[in-house]
Protein backbone atom coordinates (compact mmCIF):
# COMPACT_ATOMS: atom_id res chain seq x y z
CA UNK A 1 0.00 0.00 0.00
CA UNK A 2 1.49 3.52 -0.74
CA UNK A 3 1.68 6.06 1.85
CA UNK A 4 0.03 9.31 0.64
CA UNK A 5 -0.45 12.57 3.14
CA UNK A 6 -3.53 13.30 4.46
CA UNK A 7 -4.70 16.81 2.80
CA UNK A 8 -5.98 18.46 5.82
CA UNK A 9 -3.35 17.64 8.48
CA UNK A 10 -0.46 16.69 6.37
CA UNK A 11 0.44 13.34 8.12
CA UNK A 12 1.26 10.05 6.21
CA UNK A 13 -1.03 7.16 6.24
CA UNK A 14 -1.69 4.32 4.15
CA UNK A 15 -4.29 3.89 1.81
CA UNK A 16 -5.17 1.25 -0.54
CA UNK A 17 -4.40 1.90 -4.56
CA UNK A 18 -8.28 1.27 -5.75
CA UNK A 19 -9.33 4.06 -3.07
CA UNK A 20 -6.72 6.49 -4.48
CA UNK A 21 -7.69 5.46 -7.98
CA UNK A 22 -11.34 6.49 -7.39
CA UNK A 23 -10.68 9.83 -5.69
CA UNK A 24 -10.86 8.55 -2.14
CA UNK A 25 -8.39 7.98 0.26
CA UNK A 26 -7.30 11.72 1.06
CA UNK A 27 -7.65 11.75 4.54
CA UNK A 28 -6.26 9.86 7.24
CA UNK A 29 -9.51 9.85 9.78
CA UNK A 30 -13.00 10.82 10.21
CA UNK A 31 -11.82 13.68 12.07
CA UNK A 32 -9.97 15.02 9.61
CA UNK A 33 -12.36 14.59 6.96
CA UNK A 34 -15.57 16.48 9.02
CA UNK A 35 -13.00 19.16 9.64
CA UNK A 36 -13.01 20.41 5.88
CA UNK A 37 -16.62 19.95 5.72
CA UNK A 38 -16.88 22.91 8.19
CA UNK A 39 -17.62 26.34 6.43
CA UNK A 40 -18.77 28.52 9.57
CA UNK A 41 -16.29 29.81 12.16
CA UNK A 42 -15.95 30.15 15.56
CA UNK A 43 -16.97 32.88 17.35
CA UNK A 44 -17.22 34.32 20.98
CA UNK A 45 -20.42 34.31 23.01
CA UNK A 46 -21.83 37.74 23.98
CA UNK A 47 -22.30 37.26 27.03
CA UNK A 48 -19.73 34.89 28.55
CA UNK A 49 -16.68 34.91 25.78
CA UNK A 50 -16.54 31.37 25.32
CA UNK A 51 -15.58 30.27 21.41
CA UNK A 52 -18.55 28.24 19.84
CA UNK A 53 -19.06 27.36 16.25
CA UNK A 54 -21.45 28.75 13.90
CA UNK A 55 -22.65 27.15 10.47
CA UNK A 56 -22.27 29.91 7.95
CA UNK A 57 -25.90 30.03 7.30
CA UNK A 58 -26.51 30.86 10.87
CA UNK A 59 -24.34 34.02 10.67
CA UNK A 60 -25.98 35.00 7.77
CA UNK A 61 -29.71 34.59 9.16
CA UNK A 62 -28.37 36.31 12.49
CA UNK A 63 -30.65 39.16 12.86
CA UNK A 64 -29.06 40.83 15.34
CA UNK A 65 -25.35 39.86 14.65
CA UNK A 66 -24.83 38.53 18.30
CA UNK A 67 -23.79 34.70 19.08
CA UNK A 68 -24.27 32.77 22.18
CA UNK A 69 -23.22 29.52 23.41
CA UNK A 70 -26.03 28.04 25.07
CA UNK A 71 -29.32 29.13 25.59
CA UNK A 72 -29.02 30.42 28.54
CA UNK A 73 -26.43 33.01 27.37
CA UNK A 74 -28.95 34.22 24.84
CA UNK A 75 -32.11 34.43 27.10
CA UNK A 76 -29.73 36.46 29.55
CA UNK A 77 -28.81 38.77 26.53
CA UNK A 78 -32.77 39.02 25.66
CA UNK A 79 -33.87 39.68 29.29
CA UNK A 80 -31.30 42.75 29.44
CA UNK A 81 -33.13 44.30 26.12
CA UNK A 82 -36.75 43.59 27.21
CA UNK A 83 -37.31 44.80 30.71
CA UNK A 84 -39.05 47.84 32.48
CA UNK A 85 -39.63 50.71 29.94
CA UNK A 86 -38.41 48.47 26.97
CA UNK A 87 -40.51 45.86 27.26
CA UNK A 88 -43.73 45.80 25.25
CA UNK A 89 -45.98 45.41 28.04
CA UNK A 90 -44.44 48.25 29.82
CA UNK A 91 -47.52 50.85 30.06
CA UNK A 92 -46.10 53.42 33.67
CA UNK A 93 -44.82 50.83 36.18
CA UNK A 94 -47.45 52.14 38.52
CA UNK A 95 -47.93 48.52 39.05
CA UNK A 96 -44.53 47.73 39.94
CA UNK A 97 -45.40 48.38 43.95
CA UNK A 98 -45.47 44.33 44.32
CA UNK A 99 -42.23 43.54 42.41
CA UNK A 100 -40.81 46.27 44.19
CA UNK A 101 -41.79 44.72 47.68
CA UNK A 102 -40.82 41.07 46.58
CA UNK A 103 -37.61 42.25 45.52
CA UNK A 104 -36.33 43.98 48.89
CA UNK A 105 -37.32 40.54 50.48
CA UNK A 106 -39.60 42.51 52.42
CA UNK A 107 -41.67 39.38 55.00
CA UNK A 108 -45.08 39.01 53.38
CA UNK A 109 -47.20 39.40 56.73
CA UNK A 110 -49.48 42.58 57.50
CA UNK A 111 -48.20 45.33 59.61
CA UNK A 112 -50.74 45.42 62.23
CA UNK A 113 -52.26 42.32 62.79
CA UNK A 114 -49.33 39.78 61.86
CA UNK A 115 -51.46 37.78 59.48
CA UNK A 116 -49.27 35.99 56.86
CA UNK A 117 -51.35 34.37 54.73
CA UNK A 118 -50.98 35.67 50.74
CA UNK A 119 -54.25 35.79 50.08
CA UNK A 120 -54.98 38.28 52.08
CA UNK A 121 -52.20 40.44 51.53
CA UNK A 122 -52.47 43.61 49.97
CA UNK A 123 -49.73 46.74 49.36
CA UNK A 124 -50.10 49.93 51.28
CA UNK A 125 -48.39 53.04 49.96
CA UNK A 126 -48.16 55.13 52.89
CA UNK A 127 -48.41 58.74 51.37
CA UNK A 128 -51.35 57.79 49.88
CA UNK A 129 -49.49 58.74 46.21
CA UNK A 130 -49.94 55.33 43.90
CA UNK A 131 -47.49 56.31 41.52
CA UNK A 132 -44.83 56.83 44.36
CA UNK A 133 -43.14 53.26 44.44
CA UNK A 134 -40.73 53.91 46.07
CA UNK A 135 -40.20 51.21 49.10
CA UNK A 136 -39.68 53.66 52.19
CA UNK A 137 -43.53 54.38 50.96
CA UNK A 138 -44.65 50.64 50.88
CA UNK A 139 -45.83 48.27 53.31
CA UNK A 140 -47.43 44.99 53.31
CA UNK A 141 -51.44 44.70 54.72
CA UNK A 142 -54.43 42.79 54.91
CA UNK A 143 -57.36 43.50 53.12
CA UNK A 144 -59.00 44.62 56.76
CA UNK A 145 -56.35 45.88 58.30
CA UNK A 146 -55.60 48.11 54.88
CA UNK A 147 -59.45 49.34 54.50
CA UNK A 148 -59.23 50.33 58.62
CA UNK A 149 -56.16 52.30 58.05
CA UNK A 150 -57.76 54.69 55.18
CA UNK A 151 -60.54 54.93 56.68
CA UNK A 152 -60.10 55.16 60.45
CA UNK A 153 -57.77 57.79 62.07
CA UNK A 154 -56.90 55.82 65.41
CA UNK A 155 -56.25 53.11 62.91
CA UNK A 156 -53.62 54.93 60.73
CA UNK A 157 -51.70 56.82 64.29
CA UNK A 158 -51.26 52.91 64.92
CA UNK A 159 -50.22 51.51 61.80
CA UNK A 160 -47.65 54.67 61.75
CA UNK A 161 -46.33 54.11 64.77
CA UNK A 162 -45.43 50.46 63.54
CA UNK A 163 -43.59 51.86 60.83
CA UNK A 164 -40.98 53.73 63.50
Amino acid sequence: MPKVACVTCKNPFYSKPSWIQKGFGKYCSTKCYRSTLRKGRDIACEICGRSTYKQAKDIDRSKSGKFFCNKSCQTRWRNQLYIGELHKNFTTGESSYRVVLARARILKLCRLCKTSDSRVLAVHHIDKNRKNNKLTNLAWLCHNCHFLVHQYEGERVKFMATMV
